[in-house]
């Protein structure tokens, strides 16, 4: 199971603590943040990014071909369902990623294309195109003061 931990105060920055990694994760000043550090959408991005190209070095290796490195360049679009031809379901938005790879090094137009392949199937892509499920629990208990009355 992966864990992470965010915490936050009255400014918009985050920080997040991941093992023994801490990062900070805040908005531009034009959205009310300090600019401090990526924003939460860019840092989710970028994991997409960083596992394709671990995933790509791994595979590469245990095949014993020879990359050298990956560059990606990736973006993330939000439409209005309605607005996106390609989409047929019931939600309210279609989010769409684009990965652009870049592979180094001696390799096939066969590697190419097995490479591209496997791009598709790293853990991040697939936590994020496939059914997920979100669920929030306050973990802070309410004890209500004997003297106040209890709202609900």
């Amino acid at each position: 199971m992966t864990k992470a931990t965010v915490n936050i105060g009255t400014e918009l920055t985050a920080t997040l603590t991941l093992g023994d990694h801490t990062l900070l994760a805040d908005e531009p000043v034009d959205n009310g943040g300090l600019d401090q550090g990526p924003t939460p959408t860019e840092i989710m991005l970028s994991s997409l990014g960083a596992c394709t190209a671990i995933t790509l070095q791994l595979y590469a290796r245990r095949k014993g071909w020879p990359l050298e490195g990956v560059e990606i360049n990736l973006s993330h679009e939000r439409f209005k369902a309605v607005d996106y031809e390609a989409y047929e379901g019931d939600s309210d938005f279609v989010n769409e990623f684009r990965q652009r790879l870049t592979f180094k090094g001696p390799l096939t137009p066969e590697q190419h294309e097995r490479l591209m392949y496997i791009a598709g199937r790293c853990p991040v892509h697939r936590i994020i195109s496939e059914p997920a499920f979100m669920f929030e629990e306050l973990a802070n208990e309410i004890v209500a003061n004997e003297d106040e009355p209890v709202s609900e």
